[in-house]
């Protein structure tokens, strides 16, 4: 079991450890209702160190990203980054990822902390025209500083304009008297806010500064149960429930970030998909009544015949009713329609809603 570098940190605040990803990560501080409600209302600090690093460079590291990614790289510039996902040959995906562009010659891709060795890999097989791969992830710290008024309490530690750095921008520059911190206005809240990277030998220094910058706003430590909470209520995906090997992006509703502009991996398969239409969908649902809908519960029809199955699902703690994601054939999905979900021995009426489910 891998430790992250704030792992004592973490136990002096008495986090709930758990296991996850091949890491010892803190799944709660105080509860995830009262966590969740702080960064949709203040501001919260997530260790998310667990995720992977790679540095891409050379000058055939567009090249390489370009064919390994759905989205369109090209069109990134310096200080910009871009949400996307790696196909695999099969119609799934191999994992969902951040590109950052650095410099013309140089990005850095963020991967799931549960792939960085498949990621690495499946990368490193593609990489035939010879671009400059590096391994950061055992090297790297990030911080997820979330919430309302993230911009606000952390201005103290940075000369960067935080509060006017567009979403899904970032600057390199000095943050808590620390050289080289990438300050990215990214995040899977929805409330706004600030990844942070930065080495590991400043990460208590890093840490111990944004508790003092946030503790006249209300910051908290918040676990990985909350990070859920607040993603799931934003319908974005999770890889290994709502996307993974055998999802194209298409059923997952990430027709946005695939672009048939470029050749990239399985490019002619999933652009035949879109303009056929997939047999399935990824649809969000809301519960008529009490329950919580579960990964893996089965989604039926009237005839308790399985139509689906739930990916992600929770009691969701903003709406304060069951919510969830799921794939059903396609001639069943449209907003309003209603499905049911098999919670123990009950078929639960649920209507399909449009996303996010919290409109914030």
């Amino acid at each position: 079991m891998k430790e992250v570098a704030l792992s004592s940190k973490h136990k002096e605040l008495n986090a709930k450890m758990v296991p996850f990803a091949g890491f010892n990560m803190p799944v709660s501080y105080e509860g995830v209702n009262i966590e969740h409600e702080t960064v949709r209302e203040k501001l919260g600090v997530f260790d998310v160190s667990h995720m992977g690093e790679f540095l891409i460079s050379g000058e055939n590291a567009l090249e390489l990203i370009q064919k390994i990614s759905s989205n369109d790289a090209s069109k990134l510039v310096d200080g910009k980054a871009q949400y996307s996902c790696m196909p695999n040959n099969k119609g799934g995906i191999v994992d969902d990822l951040i590109i950052y562009r650095i410099d013309s010659e140089k990005y850095l891709l963020v991967v799931n902390a549960s792939n960085i060795e498949k990621d690495w890999n499946w990368i490193a097989q593609h990489n035939t025209m010879d671009a400059t791969m590096r391994d950061m992830s055992d090297e790297m710290s990030l911080l997820a500083i979330q919430g309302p008024k993230a911009a606000e309490a952390m201005q103290a530690l940075t000369k960067i304009d935080l509060k006017n750095m567009k979403f899904y921008t970032f600057e390199v520059g000095e943050f808590a008297g620390v050289d080289k911190v990438i300050i990215s206005a990214t995040g899977y809240t929805g409330s706004g806010g600030f990844e942070i990277y930065f080495k590991n030998e400043d990460a208590e220094q890093i840490w111990d500064a944004v508790m003092e910058a946030g503790a006249d706003f209300g910051i908290k430590p918040i676990g990985l149960a909350a990070r859920d909470t607040l993603r799931l209520e934003m319908g974005f995906c999770l890889y290994g429930n709502d996307i993974d090997d055998t999802t194209s992006p298409i059923e997952a509703r990430l027709g946005w970030i695939t672009k048939f502009t470029k050749d990239f991996i399985n490019s002619e398969e999933l652009k035949a998909q879109k303009e056929n239409g997939p047999k399935r969908k990824l649809v969000a649902f809301e519960l008529d009544e009490r329950g919580i809908p579960r990964q893996g519960y089965d989604i039926v029809n009237e005839n308790g015949e399985k139509i689906g199955v739930v990916t992600s699902g929770t009691m969701s703690p903003s709406l304060e009713k069951g919510i969830g994601l799921g794939y059903i054939p396609t001639e069943l999905v449209g907003v309003g329609n209603k499905i049911l979900i098999q919670i123990r021995k009950k078929a639960v009426s649920a209507t399909q809603v449009k996303l996010p489910f919290y409109k914030g």
